[in-house]
């Protein structure tokens, strides 16, 4: 096991090697502006933009660029620094993080204790009422769009544009430590529109694993020997959980890298909003970091779910 988790780790590095790579060549050789042309304003003078270009590194051969990017990621730790706001990307990721772990650990329990809920409950309840009540409304969680269903709350619920006005509307989040309850207020709406269709597409595939895993053969021999319904519900459980377990590695590492969608309706200060400013203001420094950020946490969670397997499925085992 643990000569799988290291060959494991090597090929992660190896992975983000080729994601920093890819990032680095589609900045500089795709026609996306030069950075210091952006940011010597309206009427660049030529020669402010090469002084521009010497203080961001763009006047070194692309050869050269690169090289000092990756030692900068891979034995510094370091993403470079901002092109418009000259602060280091690893602050200003380190700043934004928290947002995006409140946001997506909270929606993580909401979709894995509802999706697992509803679809255990379908499973075992297949063709009543309640199974197609449970399955249709997955189906509308999942067809509902998270900018869509974000601004749908916020129009019935928010403090200030809403018609209910029970919950703080968009810009309303704080920290944890600053103020634990209107933290948690802040974040019910966002955990709700994030976990809803996470948690659909759960309760869809516990719903069809189970019922695949309760016509197995030690299912069968289990209640023949007489174990409470409970136990046996538990084994087949237990054999359904794989592809969930995979599905849920993909989904949180996806999300840590930032919830874009969420992050801008709900105008939350984290790494998707960070992002998408990025984006818009071609800060290729910023947008390389949350990129390789969002890799990172992809490959760890699927290395995770991997060892999980083992623990989860006796019959899995690693060389």
């Amino acid at each position: 096991m643990i000569r799988y988790i290291i060959r494991r780790l090597l090929w992660g590095v190896l992975l983000l090697i080729v994601v920093a790579a890819l990032m680095f060549l589609f900045f500089r050789i795709l026609p996306t502006g030069n950075p210091a042309l952006l940011r010597a304003g309206r009427d660049p003078q030529p020669k402010l933009v090469k002084e521009i270009e010497v203080v961001l590194g763009l006047n070194k051969s692309l050869p050269v660029q690169f090289w000092d990017y990756m030692k900068e990621v891979f034995l510094h730790f370091k993403f470079g620094y901002s092109y418009y706001s000259q602060e280091e990307v690893r602050s200003l990721i380190a700043e934004r993080l928290p947002a995006t772990l409140s946001l997506t650990l909270g929606a993580a329990v909401l979709w894995i204790v509802g999706g697992l809920g509803v679809g255990v409950i379908s499973a075992l309840r297949r063709h009543t009422l309640a199974d197609r009540f449970a399955m249709g409304g997955a189906l509308l969680a999942i067809s509902a769009p998270e900018f869509w269903l974000g601004l749908v709350l916020l129009f019935l619920f928010a403090s200030d544009i809403g018609k209910l006005k029970i919950l703080p509307g968009a810009g309303s989040y704080v920290g944890l430590t600053s103020d634990p309850w209107k933290w948690f207020t802040s974040l019910i709406m966002p955990w709700i529109v994030l976990a809803s269709g996470a948690a659909a597409v759960f309760a869809r595939l516990m719903r069809s694993s189970l019922s695949e895993a309760m016509k197995e053969d030690h299912i069968r021999t289990a209640r023949a020997k007489g174990l409470p319904e409970r136990s046996v519900v538990r084994q087949g459980v237990r054999s359904a959980i794989n592809p969930i377990v995979t599905l849920f590695g993909l989904e949180a590492g996806a999300l840590l890298g930032g919830a874009i969608l969420v992050e801008y309706v709900f105008d939350i200060p984290g790494i998707g909003e960070l992002n998408y400013k990025a984006i818009q203001q071609s800060d290729f420094p910023v947008t390389q970091g949350t990129v390789l950020l969002a890799s990172m946490f992809i490959i760890l969670a699927n290395i995770l779910v991997d060892v999980a397997y083992a623990y989860l499925d006796p019959r899995v085992r690693y060389s």
